[in-house]
């Protein structure tokens, strides 16, 4: 039986991890903890295998959310706690990291593809504490405490948040949208959390870029939801030039349009973690 400790315990993330070990009751034994208080000092950790780190200020969390408040909790409460679990003899330390480590997607008509050798290149206070989190967590790393960095890209599925949601009430409401070509990495949550599963259960160290088997195209994402809906919805071309004029005037255009994605090899791990389609994972969380 391994004991995983959850922090967060609102995070859509830890508590889908939750559910999808809840089907091996007898392999994995689940406990969440909120950080948001001191309280949490004064557990213990001994009783754990690993933590699994899922807390933290997400980069759309405040529009003003100061530089200080991402460092404090995204780098700082990630370092004590890692540093705690260590002291009490948890074997393994998961972290969330992001593809925001990276920077920005590229602007819209460009690609942006990251490799191995891809140094971090954070544009936001957001970025900044990912990064320091992961250079302080890896300060600790050894033998006996494995450090686990999962850099995932946009996270989906049913009562997820973020750019996903937004798409999936555009697929239902809209008659037409743009078409433009564009690639994104993305992960199906119970992709990432089948690769947990696995890099717990190997007890792995080190980073890891966990993605879909596939690449994700804006529009043609929206066709699918829409299609998922009994809905048809036209895919409106010529539309490229007026949307990277557009978007000198809002972030918003390269935000949806833009492309990042990570090379398909970097993603590749020994056992098959990506266990639902593109395709079958939109058929899942529009269900």
């Amino acid at each position: 039986m391994t004991h995983i400790l959850i922090t967060g315990t609102h995070s859509y993330i830890g508590s889908s991890l939750t559910e999808y070990l809840s089907r091996w009751p007898n392999n994995y034994h689940t406990s969440a903890i909120s950080l948001r208080k001191t309280s949490w000092q004064s557990e213990n950790f001994s009783a754990f295998g690993a933590v699994f780190h899922a807390a933290g200020l997400a980069h759309d969390s405040a529009k003003h959310t100061l530089k200080d408040d991402y460092f404090r909790v995204n780098s700082q409460l990630t370092y004590d706690t890692a540093l705690k679990a260590k002291r009490e003899g948890v074997r393994q330390f998961v972290f969330m990291s992001s593809s925001i480590v990276y920077g920005k997607s590229a602007p819209i008509g460009h690609e942006k593809i990251i490799t191995r050798d891809s140094p971090v290149n954070p544009e936001s206070y957001y970025g900044e504490s990912k990064v320091k989190a992961e250079e302080l967590l890896m300060s600790l790393n050894d033998e006996g405490f494995r450090v686990c960095i999962l850099r995932c890209p946009m996270v989906y599925g049913k009562g997820s948040k973020g750019n996903y949601p937004l798409l999936s009430k555009l697929a239902r409401r809209l008659p037409i949208f743009p078409r433009v070509r564009n690639s994104r990495s993305m992960l199906y949550v119970k992709n990432l959390a089948e690769f947990v599963r696995l890099v717990i259960q190997n007890q792995e160290q080190g980073i890891f870029w966990p993605q879909n088997a596939e690449y994700s195209d804006t529009s043609e994402l929206v066709r699918m939801i829409a299609e998922t809906h009994g809905r048809k919805i036209k895919l409106l071309g010529g539309c490229e030039f007026p949307l990277r004029l557009l978007a000198h005037v809002t972030p918003l255009v390269n935000k949806a349009f833009g492309s990042l994605t990570y090379l398909q090899e970097l993603s590749e791990y020994p056992q098959n973690y990506r266990l639902f389609t593109l395709k079958d994972s939109i058929r899942e969380t529009e269900a």
